[in-house]
């Protein structure tokens, strides 16, 4: 890190705060790997949701102050949906990724670039100002 400069960390608040199940999963690691970049292409904050499963404060705050929450959920168990839930909250987009068309796999080594970007695309276009976000 260079002198003088502070690292920020990427799960404070913001406008749009994105929310991956990141489970141990193909689809898991698809939702980490969208979340992570539409927080590096500016679209959004990447914030956590083990923070929010875990009722953590300041985590929770900013899901509540946040314009809009993203969740992405790998599959229909929906983990990050439900701890959302437990708490009151509701999303203002939920995406699961296997009702994209990708099957789950427990194989982590099977994330591929195409799936990653379709997802991708699916959320950025749904975003309150619809492009596609290219990393």
């Amino acid at each position: 890190m260079e002198a003088g400069k502070q690292e920020e960390c990427l799960c404070g608040g913001g406008p749009i705060l994105v929310y991956a199940c990141s489970g141990g999963s193909n689809v898991g690691q698809i939702s980490n790997e969208v979340a992570k970049l539409l927080a590096v292409s500016g679209r959004a904050r990447m914030s956590c949701a083990a923070g929010i499963g875990g009722h953590v404060g300041g985590i929770v705050e900013s899901a509540r102050a946040a314009e809009m929450s993203v969740v992405i959920d790998g599959c229909p168990l929906a983990c990050a949906k439900k701890s959302f839930e437990h708490l009151g909250l509701k999303p203002g987009m939920h995406v699961v990724i296997t009702d994209l068309g990708i099957k789950k796999s427990y194989n982590l080594n099977s994330v591929r670039k195409e799936e990653v970007d379709l997802v991708l695309n699916h959320v950025a276009n749904r975003l309150p100002t619809p492009t596609k976000v290219q990393i």
